[in-house]
């Protein structure tokens, strides 16, 4: 009888470890993104000698579900130009300025299969927005202050692109889903400058990258 129990509960492990695997799903998420940033700072092209400035970063997330997920995200960019400080709102040499946001967010993804080529999605939240500016002759500003961020974008699967290729990155790296993806960011945050008030030093960025679930 103990000989039959012992048989038994061995033939049940494969069964459990196949339920293991058909339940498996990914928990995290990393981007790795990059792309362009139009300020809402007025004039900014004709100081800066264009309308836009390189911006990147990353963002890591946990998934509550395979649609649902909480995450932080890093940005960073740099401007150098001639002429005007969005702080400083005066006329001035040459400066440097520099910020980082800091996003805490909510996504939300409209995912209804694991074969689903496209996937759009819409996140938002709180952000907190780090600044740096230097003018020539005059002392660095920086400071930091509170906003609130909006996104939307879609992903595409690259699994089925190339479905070896997946399976050795989940082999090798755990990762079970690659994503090349393209969105759109609204940030607003609201900084006091030295002459007029405040000023909002957000705006919209435009930034494409590869997404990894694992």
């Amino acid at each position: 009888m103990k000989k039959l129990i012992l048989v038994m509960i061995l033939c049940t492990f494969p069964a459990v470890a196949l339920a293991d695997e058909a339940t498996a799903r990914p928990h995290w998420s990393l981007e790795l993104k990059g792309g362009e940033f139009i300020p809402d700072a007025d004039n900014w092209s004709t100081y800066y000698g264009r309308r836009y400035t390189t911006e990147y970063g990353g963002s890591l997330a946990y998934k509550v579900t395979r649609r649902l997920e909480f995450g932080i995200e890093g940005l960073y960019l740099k401007a150098n130009g001639q002429g005007f400080a969005p702080i400083h709102q005066t006329i001035t040499g040459n400066v440097k300025y520099e910020s980082a946001p800091l996003n805490v967010f909510v996504l939300a993804r409209g995912l209804f299969s694991e074969e689903q080529w496209f996937v759009p999605y819409i996140g938002g939240g709180w952000t907190r927005m780090f600044y740096r500016e230097e003018v020539n002759s005059q002392e660095v500003t920086r400071g930091s202050t509170d906003g609130y961020h909006a996104r939307a974008g879609l992903q595409l699967s690259l699994d089925s692109i190339e479905s070896s290729a997946s399976r050795n990155m989940y082999d090798n790296y755990g990762i079970f889903h690659t994503y090349l993806f393209v969105e759109a960011e609204y940030i607003r945050a609201m900084a006091d400058t030295t002459t007029s008030g405040s000023v909002n030093i957000g705006g919209t960025s435009w930034l494409g990258g590869l997404l990894f679930e694992f």
